[in-house]
């Protein structure tokens, strides 16, 4: 098996000046190694072959049989990181909390504990028959949150 604290060192190094990050680094009992990473800007294919070239010339494939795949954390995908909400702010998101729950709204600020959002949500309000669409500013903490994923609207 490859040890992947190596492996991952590898990776950091090879993009420890540019805006590429690893978003999560994964191993199956067959050797099957997936290394996703995302940058501040856009992955490129080249930059995915490039850091996936670099990262085979490491090991030797006599010693070692692994199968590696690098690749973008593609659209769609949940969010794992701090980096990835940062680098959100200001956009759309779909929030899924773990009641069930689901909420499009904009991701305001992010850290490690939580995310704040802001929504439009229908409420009742007093002397009124219809409900009124007001803006929420909530805070959630990332404990009660079961996915994130950017937002993507089809016109």
């Amino acid at each position: 098996m490859i040890d992947l604290d190596k492996l991952r060192a590898i990776a950091e190094e090879q993009i420890a000046h540019t805006d590429l990050f690893i978003v999560s680094l994964t191993q199956t009992p067959a050797n099957e190694i997936e290394l996703l990473i995302d940058s501040d800007t856009a992955v490129s294919i080249e930059q995915c072959i490039a850091l996936n070239r670099a990262i085979e010339e490491a090991f030797d494939r006599d010693v070692e049989d692994f199968e590696l795949t690098v690749a973008s954390s593609g659209v769609g995908q949940p969010l794992k990181t701090l980096r990835q909400y940062l680098k959100l702010i200001g956009k759309k998101v779909e929030v899924v909390l773990k009641n069930g729950t689901k909420l499009v709204a904009t991701l305001r600020h992010a850290t490690e504990d939580a995310l704040t959002l802001e929504y439009t949500e229908k409420v009742a309000v007093e002397g009124k028959k219809r409900k009124q669409e007001v803006v929420t500013v909530r805070e959630i903490p990332l404990a009660e949150i079961k996915t994130t994923r950017e937002h993507i609207e089809f016109k």
